[in-house]
């Protein structure tokens, strides 16, 4: 039997041991900010400096001083809405998906526990600048529980980076979902308005019962499904919600508020949310953006509302944030870096991926900006992190552990590469 700590590769990086002071980059702080020619300093896995090279006075002598200059500095990004570590391939092969279980009210599911620290996708998209991730189960009505892990790590019990902070909602659809085949458009699946009646009912009845018991505060008879649920009324858990139909997307936040729902976040959204984006503003309701790199919903489109609608958001005042729901999970950066040529900045469109999603995901006081205090979640780039064509991740630290950025894809490229020049001799 192999021993863990050989077969997973690479290797997990060790605890922090010595402050690390990274001098002379451009530093993209996430809050909106750059600093050039500056210095950030961390140590015991927290930042303790970031400003200008020039105005830092610390004792550098025990210290790991790497020298950054010319080099572009970002918070480590953080991916929302995935099933990375759950689904290792995605072509149906069920020995290599664990994102689903049977039924559909199993809030007590959590992610969590199924998540797979040695998929060999997890070191190719930290090699993109990808840190953080939050995992979610799939299926329908109530699939489970989310949990916020970070990128390196030996179990799913060290990945926890917040465990178990959200309740996936997903809100059943009232009409058939309709596509196109040789040229037509056709109707496909569950269609009756019974049904769709009939699951709305099962979410009512479950949701007043988990209100009741969590005005428990220690019910005699447990309960795991509605014990799952308590957070969503003391504002601990998140509810993601989502909802392919506007009017579905406005039917479920109603549900949640109507049922005490602190906390909501419409999730895997698209143009569908930008026609009830008054409704969303209204209700302080922030929006995960799907597939930025994709097309449109519907034939009377906007060929580039995709593109689009991260700035339109913004623009309305509703917070946004994006996910990437395709398994190249690895061009999520680029997805962000393709909404600053349609209207954000570029700045504004790092944070998409790094300070406005820890907001979403209730994590911006431990990471989501290079700010004193915060964990050294960061990543060095020689280019530019969101284009394809210069991001060349040279460090990057998860809770200022220096991690490795080898990979599958690099070890095929190192292998083949040697092959043929020796072929070559």
């Amino acid at each position: 039997m192999f021993n863990k700590a050989i077969a997973q590769s690479p290797v997990v990086a060790p605890a922090q041991k010595k402050a690390v002071i990274l001098s002379g980059g451009t530093i993209h702080t996430g809050t909106g900010s750059i600093i050039e020619n500056g210095t950030i300093v961390f140590s015991s896995g927290k930042i303790t400096y970031v400003g200008k090279s020039s105005d830092y006075s610390g004792d550098k002598s025990a210290s790991d001083v790497i020298d950054v200059s010319g080099k572009q500095v970002y918070p480590g990004l953080i991916f929302p809405a995935t099933s990375l570590g759950l689904v290792e391939i995605g072509s149906g092969v069920d020995v290599a998906t664990d994102n689903r279980e049977t039924g559909d009210l199993n809030p007590n599911v959590r992610a969590l526990v199924a998540y797979n620290t040695d998929s060999h996708v997890i070191p190719v998209i930290r090699s993109n600048g990808i840190l953080l991730a939050q995992i979610c189960p799939v299926g329908n009505l109530l699939p489970g529980t989310s949990s916020v892990v970070q990128l390196d790590a030996w179990n799913w019990k060290d990945a926890a980076y917040k465990a178990d902070n959200g309740i996936q909602l997903v809100w059943p659809r009232k009409a058939s979902a309709g596509g196109r085949r040789g040229g037509a458009y056709f109707m496909f699946g569950e269609n009756t308005s019974s049904t769709y009646d009939k699951n709305v009912e099962a979410l009512e009845e479950i949701f007043t019962d988990a209100a009741a018991y969590a005005a428990v505060e220690k019910p005699k008879d447990g309960n795991l499904r509605l014990e799952s649920l308590r957070g969503l009324f003391d504002g601990s858990k998140i509810l993601f919600i989502s909802a392919s139909e506007t009017k579905g997307i406005i039917a479920a936040i109603s549900f949640g508020k109507r049922h005490g729902v602190k906390k909501m976040v419409l999730s895997d959204a698209d143009e569908s949310a930008w026609e009830v984006r008054s409704f969303l503003k209204e209700n302080s309701i922030p929006v995960i953006l799907a597939d930025p790199l994709g097309i449109p919903k519907y034939d009377y489109s906007d060929t580039k509302l995709p593109f689009k609608l991260a700035a339109m958001f913004k623009k309305e005042g509703i917070l946004v944030g994006l996910t990437y729901s395709k398994q190249a999970y690895g061009n999520l950066p680029f997805a962000a870096g393709q909404t600053a040529a349609y209207g954000l900045t570029k700045e504004e469109a790092l944070q998409t991926v790094t300070l406005n999603t820890a907001k979403i995901l209730g994590i911006d006081d431990k990471t989501g900006s290079i700010e004193t205090g915060k964990d050294a979640n960061i990543v060095v780039s020689t280019g530019d992190l969101l284009d394809m064509s210069t991001n060349n991740v040279e460090y990057a630290f998860i809770s200022g552990r220096n991690i490795s950025l080898d990979n599958k894809h690099k070890q095929l490229y190192r292998r083949f590469q040697a092959k043929y020049e020796n072929m070559a001799e």
